[in-house]
């Protein structure tokens, strides 16, 4: 080969491989779109736009939505783990109560990621998949601010440092179950 011709050649690769990459990125439309009455549309269409996975329908963007939750949400369960052993007896007590609540969270975005996967369009069985997962993410936001009524009495330094980890949380977590809503609304046109 000439060396021309290589130089077309790993130019034609070049485009190849970066717009095999952008296609796998959630599509701009359809994140500002379904992002745009979000309770928080600036960090919904940040966090969804940044996400590595494919996410071409709307259940492809609740899915990420779920899965960008439950990173914050384990993110939140190693600060408050790092935080254990220090500072009083009513702290302590504070920490393990909000770390058991982080860990329900946990395993309810787990199940709601799982349900997601194989959500059916219409019918009954739509109608009770959509019913779980809006109640287990209605139950990780739950969680979450119940962590945050055990440290209203607690030191304001150690106060502020969990309301802001677990608000970052629950803000995302509220974005996934607008995105889920949706779905529901649409009842499943596009899973």
């Amino acid at each position: 080969m000439t060396s021309i011709t290589l130089h077309y050649f790993f130019l034609l690769l070049s485009l190849l491989i970066s717009t095999t990459r952008a296609s796998n990125a959630p599509k701009p439309n359809l994140v500002n779109k379904s992002c745009i009455h979000a309770s928080y549309p600036e960090i919904c269409i940040r966090t969804l736009s940044s996400y590595g996975g494919a996410a071409s329908t709307p259940r492809d963007l609740a899915q990420a939505a779920v899965k960008i939750s439950l990173a914050h949400v384990r993110k939140t369960s190693d600060f408050l783990s790092q935080m254990k052993g220090n500072g009083g007896k009513r702290e302590q007590g504070a920490l393990y109560d909000c770390l058991e609540q982080m860990g329900d969270s946990v395993e309810d975005l787990s199940k709601t990621m799982a349900e997601l996967k194989h959500l059916r369009r219409g019918g009954a069985d739509f109608r009770w998949q959509m019913s779980n997962v809006e109640t287990w993410v209605s139950a990780a936001l739950t969680n979450e601010d119940t962590c945050l009524d055990g440290f209203k009495e607690i030191n304001v330094k150690v106060r502020s440092d969990v309301r802001r980890k677990i608000t970052n949380a629950a803000r995302v977590t509220s974005n996934a179950l607008y995105l889920i809503n949706l779905l529901d609304e649409s009842r499943g046109k596009n899973p």
